[in-house]
């Protein structure tokens, strides 16, 4: 037998259009920059100086493209940018949950204090100059090892991991692991890692995000242009190579090069967030709920 729809009231109605309405204003907000912004990427210097371009390429060229991947630069600044988001992510999360699932379990002594000093860290830093300091006492100015160990514990993270391991890792379980005689590598490695891996998933997307957007420390650490991200090398060319308009002699030559520079920056937006854009579909369902459950508790 059908069973008898349940009967919406008019507010209830009413309430759900008004939802739809602002979710979709909130979409048609979020999506035309981006739009705006691949369309430009694919259109030619003059549509783009000129203003005419929408939600649609005009005069469609692979213009732009053509001349960030002529660019050596780019080529190199992308591999090292690669490098720093995987060996650091990497870091980040085996330093986090070697810290964050100790301080998860009651038998760990000492963990409120421990606790106190992490976040304590995080009210209270010492500085541009003394970070420089210390980085430079290690040797590790001009070094890759600059991008990936300074910020190799993010304090946050911790917290996040150390409040899903509480609630998703029981205490019996270890207890009852530890009476058949595993060792705690092994119970991390075999038990703890295949039950965490929401968390993982999103400590892994802010981990790598934050790299792959890193740009403050590589302008201060590193001085080898073969070393430097891919952000660097994109505000070398965004910013720095700027033309001087007395030095142009002619008019329309002048104008063709502003839209050429207009054309490459719409380009180098579209390489330089592809590889976040497609990894993220990847790891939301486990991003959503690693956020949800990490956050029930304090």
């Amino acid at each position: 037998m059908n069973k008898p729809a349940i009967r919406e009231s008019l507010p209830d109605r009413l309430f759900l259009i008004f939802v739809y309405v602002v979710l979709s204003g909130a979409l048609v907000i979020v999506l035309f920059p981006l739009l705006h912004i691949l369309s430009a990427s694919f259109s030619s210097p003059q549509a783009v100086n000129s203003g005419r371009v929408w939600l649609f390429p005009v005069d469609f060229t692979l213009a732009g493209y053509k001349a960030v991947f002529a660019n050596p630069n780019i080529l190199t600044g992308y591999g090292n940018s690669l490098f720093y988001a995987v060996a650091g992510t990497f870091v980040n999360v085996v330093m986090t949950v070697l810290i964050a699932y100790p301080l998860s379990r009651r038998t760990f002594y000492g963990r409120h204090i421990i606790m106190m000093l992490l976040v304590f860290t995080m009210l209270f830093d010492g500085g541009l100059i003394p970070n420089y300091m210390v980085v430079k006492s290690l040797g590790m100015i001009d070094t890759r090892w600059a991008m990936i160990i300074p910020g190799a514990l993010a304090v946050f993270q911790v917290i996040i991991a150390r409040t899903f391991f509480q609630t998703s890792i029981p205490e019996e379980l270890a207890e009852a692991s530890e009476i058949d005689g595993c060792s705690d590598v092994r119970f991390i490695t075999s038990v703890v890692l295949p039950l965490s891996k929401p968390i993982i998933a999103v400590m892994t997307l802010m981990y790598a995000v934050g790299h792959w957007n890193s740009y403050f420390g590589a302008l201060i650490y590193l001085k080898s242009p073969d070393m430097f991200p891919l952000q660097i090398v994109l505000r070398n060319i965004l910013i720095l190579n700027t033309v001087d308009p007395t030095m142009m002699a002619n008019v329309d030559d002048m104008l063709q090069l502003q839209g050429m520079s207009e054309l490459l920056k719409y380009s180098l937006i579209v390489v330089a967030s592809a590889p976040v854009l497609m990894i993220y579909p990847f790891v939301q369902k486990h991003f959503v709920k690693g956020v949800l459950i990490g956050s029930l508790k304090g």
